[in-house]
């Protein structure tokens, strides 16, 4: 799939977040990253050459990227989505995005982690005694 607008995207992702609703479990992956566009090489010897994208001539776009992360036994229900977002729509565009995602996260249940808990107790507990009788 090419790259949707950002009003396709967020209704895309807003029907990803639906999917995964009904289901127990499944993962939604979020990413951003900086695009980079040619530029021209700078010259030798200055603290540019160092870190060339901390000054860069325009201002660089952000791609935005959401899949559902399945597996290969179902790559074919496997669904990616991805934006560009110009630098100056970044603002509002974060705004948004971050009002999708929680309520995309509304439904989710905490992990139960009392199994975890237990085990680290009793792991201490049984080292604890341990070193007490050989300390004896």
């Amino acid at each position: 799939m090419g790259r949707l607008s950002n009003d396709e995207f967020f209704s895309k992702l807003i029907e990803l977040f639906d999917q995964r609703k009904g289901k127990d479990h499944g993962s939604i992956v979020l990413t951003q990253k900086r695009l980079t566009y040619d530029q021209p090489p700078l010259p030798e010897s200055t603290s540019e050459t160092i870190f060339p994208d901390l000054h860069p001539p325009r201002p660089m776009p952000v791609l935005v990227r959401a899949t559902n992360a399945k597996g290969k036994e179902s790559r074919a229900e496997k669904i990616k989505l991805s934006t560009v977002v110009d630098a100056e729509a970044l603002p509002a565009f974060f705004e948004r995005y971050a009002e999708v995602c929680k309520l995309g996260m509304v439904t989710l249940k905490p992990r139960d982690r009392s199994k975890r808990k237990g085990k680290a107790k009793k792991k201490k507990g049984g080292a604890a005694a341990t070193a007490a009788v050989g300390a004896s």
